[in-house]
């Protein structure tokens, strides 16, 4: 028989406590004692969290919303008719997530990452939180750097730059979208990440705008988060903020993202609903008290951070609808405060033809000129004193027989530079080519020219430079100025196609 010494077995005692795989699970659970229209209410679990995700029966999951002294006010994520009275809750532990990375570009996805365009399961090893605080002042800088959008008239007059959060405004069926869609399009050359939040809207129309993405190449960095008119309010709900965090993970990586709400109205719906299904205090137009704040925490997540934080941006293009061109309204006075600037869409411009139908009048960019090259904002200076007496004109415009020649003529121009603001749709337009179009809009060489013969004018005219004065067109792209040199070429190539194309006229297409 071997004797041990005491140490000897203190010794395997000590080793085999080291050893010792010691794990503790608890789960709270608690009992649903009310479910209905997508609402449950939760008796039981008293710690848990705000933004928890709840495990139900039957494997469904809810989020719990309403944390009160008595019970937790929960909305479900699909399944609502399988929850019934007396059926066991438990809590995760996780606050609301969704899958991100660079799996998920070229994908149609749910809120929650989830793939719905039938390609296939998701391999996304990365999360973020659904809902994060925004970043301070102190770790944002000033926005400065353009994000073209390929249109003359925002681009000029309404410029976007990468961290900016401008408001796309406008009744139903007037555009908003479209200026979206051409937004993304026209990143095809950039280095933006970008994402297409679809609320509340028919699966046609998403598919339509995914076609559309996929026929121009765009789809190939987008992804699209459609949280449809058939799914759950609350997904509908989470939509924008799954969206956000999900080109949050580009941003704080140093890369540019741009984000599209389409639209924020139906996303104040969805939230009037929840809210009231939770019994939360209605306010004006019913919707509950926060719901400025619900707007607020997620638009300001848009920033362009400093270099201290990689120096990465998200630009959000938010949309809100009017009713019978109603800005002052409710939701649309909040979101026209929280952003910098709007773009306003008015169904008359639209009815006559106009398009991109932007009131340039109502339209603003609080960023301005910063977020311009230097040729364009020259240019642009000129375009918006043009405008400007174009619009004191305007009024005056059914008189103009009895005004004198000078107004008549500026009257005239007006008409000119509005007409090569015209723009179709799936046609951004380069920022160098829209510098020329627009230099002589401003400068006299359409004045000549009769209104409906402008845009032949400019197609015509901007291939004459591409192919005969190259030149121009590749300074202006890479020095982003207008030099003395730069001018005095564009003058030079401008004047020998005025030449050409007013020569085959034969004297048929010019004057008023």
């Amino acid at each position: 028989m071997v004797e041990m010494k005491s140490d000897e077995i203190t010794g395997l005692i000590k080793e085999q406590i080291k050893r010792y795989d010691y794990s503790l699970s608890m789960e709270e659970e608690g009992v649903v004692v009310e479910a209905g229209d997508g609402i449950a209410r939760v008796f039981g679990l008293e710690n848990a969290m705000s933004m928890e995700i709840l495990e139900f029966a039957g494997g469904i999951h809810g989020l719990a919303m309403n944390l009160e002294a008595d019970n937790i006010g929960a909305i479900l994520f699909g399944g609502v008719e399988e929850v019934e009275e007396g059926d066991e809750v438990r809590r995760t532990g996780r606050i609301l997530e969704t899958n991100v990375g660079p799996e998920l570009q070229g994908r149609v996805v749910s809120p929650l990452g989830e793939p719905r365009d039938g390609k296939g399961p998701i391999d996304s090893s990365k999360t973020r939180d659904i809902e994060i605080k925004a970043p301070g002042v102190v770790k944002r800088r000033p926005v400065e750097v353009p994000l073209q959008t390929g249109y003359k008239s925002i681009d000029a007059l309404t410029p976007i730059g990468r961290g900016q959060r401008e408001l796309i405004i406008g009744d139903r069926r007037t555009g908003k979208s479209a200026i979206a869609i051409d937004t993304i399009i026209n990143q095809k050359d950039s280095d933006v990440h970008c994402f297409y939040v679809a609320i509340g809207q028919k699966t046609s129309d998403v598919a339509k705008v995914v076609d559309t993405l996929r026929q121009y190449g765009a789809m190939e960095y987008t992804t699209v988060i459609t949280a449809g008119a058939e799914d759950p309010t609350p997904m509908q709900y989470i939509a924008p903020y799954a969206g956000t965090a999900m080109a949050e993970h580009y941003m704080y990586q140093g890369d540019d993202a741009f984000i599209v709400y389409d639209d924020l109205s139906k996303h104040a719906v969805a939230y009037r609903e929840i809210s009231l299904l939770l019994r939360r205090p209605p306010g004006r137009e019913a919707y509950p008290g926060d719901i400025f704040y619900t707007h607020s925490r997620l638009l300001e997540r848009a920033a362009k951070l400093n270099d201290a934080m990689g120096g990465g941006s998200l630009t959000a293009f938010p949309m809100v609808e009017t009713k019978a061109g109603d800005i002052s309204a409710y939701i649309p006075t909040n979101v026209i405060s929280i952003t910098d600037g709007q773009i306003y869409l008015e169904s008359d411009l639209f009815n006559q033809g106009f398009r991109p139908a932007i009131n340039v009048g109502d339209s603003v960019s609080r960023v301005g000129g910063a977020a311009q090259n230097d040729a364009m904002q020259e240019i642009a200076g000129e375009l918006r004193l043009e405008m400007a007496q174009y619009r004191d004109l305007e009024a005056f415009a059914e008189f103009a027989s009895e005004l004198d020649e000078e107004s008549q003529a500026q009257l005239a121009r007006g008409e000119r530079v509005m007409e090569m603001l015209k723009q179709d749709q799936y046609q951004p337009m380069p920022v160098e080519e829209q510098a020329v179009s627009l230099y002589a809009a401003v400068n006299g060489y359409l004045d000549d020219l009769k209104v409906e013969r402008v845009k032949e004018y400019e197609n015509a005219m901007l291939d004459h430079v591409d192919t005969h004065h190259e030149n121009v067109l590749t300074k202006l792209k890479e020095k982003a100025e207008l030099t003395e040199d730069i001018e005095e070429e564009l003058k030079m190539a401008l004047a020998e196609f005025d030449e050409t194309f007013k020569g085959e006229e034969d004297g048929s297409g010019t004057g008023d």
